[in-house]
């Protein structure tokens, strides 16, 4: 019978930690980069918030490779 994996609370509370640190810092400018690009280049309020859209779903995008790479490095299981 195989055993069952425990939880490496060290390792998932760095992950963790690190995800929204960093989280915080994408989406801040993810959402700023489209707000400051619409209004430097008068482009209306409609094209800023897509603007804020596409740069948020590249900070998805990043840090589902983050969470990746974090995994990879610190495991969250023993």
């Amino acid at each position: 019978m195989a055993q069952a994996k425990s939880t490496n609370w060290r390792n998932l509370i760095t992950v963790v930690s690190i995800m929204i640190l960093v989280g915080a810092e994408v989406f801040g400018v993810a959402i700023s980069a489209g707000w400051a690009i619409a209004g430097l280049f008068e482009l209306g309020a409609i094209v800023g918030y897509v603007l804020m859209g596409l740069f948020s779903l590249l900070a998805v995008y990043f840090l589902v490779n983050l969470w990746r790479r974090c995994v990879a490095v610190e495991p969250l299981a023993e």
